[in-house]
């Protein structure tokens, strides 16, 4: 004979709902035998772009008028460029060194190699990325404060 399980409603709510407020696409949770596990589709954004635009994240608190656009390619393309700096680690995303300050770059700054472009923060350690090469800031693929995973794209070096 089956054993009948019953569901907490309101776990499989408070899950659902942390997966909405971290951006993330899946969550499990297990006590003892009960193990429930949430998922989402991970939203797909279509961004439709001109051949010499692309709107690039300006930090946190910025208005959409404040970012600046440049750029020679459609983001499908951007995302092979041979510049693009991808996440080392999981983590939260920060493009600038608090809520108030200035962003460390931004889209057409030039870097020196060493220069500090962004932190990961993971496991609450705050991890201080810089630019492996000398270069132009050409795209910023994330958004403050924005999840990543090991091998996302954050921006183009060129």
């Amino acid at each position: 004979m089956s054993q009948q399980v019953k569901i907490d409603t309101e776990a499989v709510r408070a899950l659902a709902e942390l997966l909405r407020e971290t951006d993330l696409t899946e969550i499990e949770y297990q006590i003892d035998s009960l193990r429930i596990k949430v998922l989402r589709a991970a939203p797909q954004a279509v961004v439709p772009v001109s051949m010499d635009s692309v709107v690039a994240a300006s930090g946190r608190g910025a208005k959409e008028s404040e970012s600046k656009v440049i750029a020679e390619t459609p983001p499908v393309e951007l995302e092979k460029h041979p510049g693009v700096l991808a996440a080392q680690m999981v983590g939260t995303v920060y493009l600038s060194p608090g809520p108030d300050a200035k962003p460390f770059v931004s889209v057409g700054d030039t870097v020196s190699q060493g220069q500090t472009l962004f932190i990961i923060e993971a496991m609450k350690v705050m991890n201080m990325v810089k630019a492996p090469r000398p270069g132009q800031i050409k795209h910023i693929f994330v958004r403050d404060a924005q999840p990543v995973e090991y091998g996302d794209p954050i921006v183009i070096i060129d």
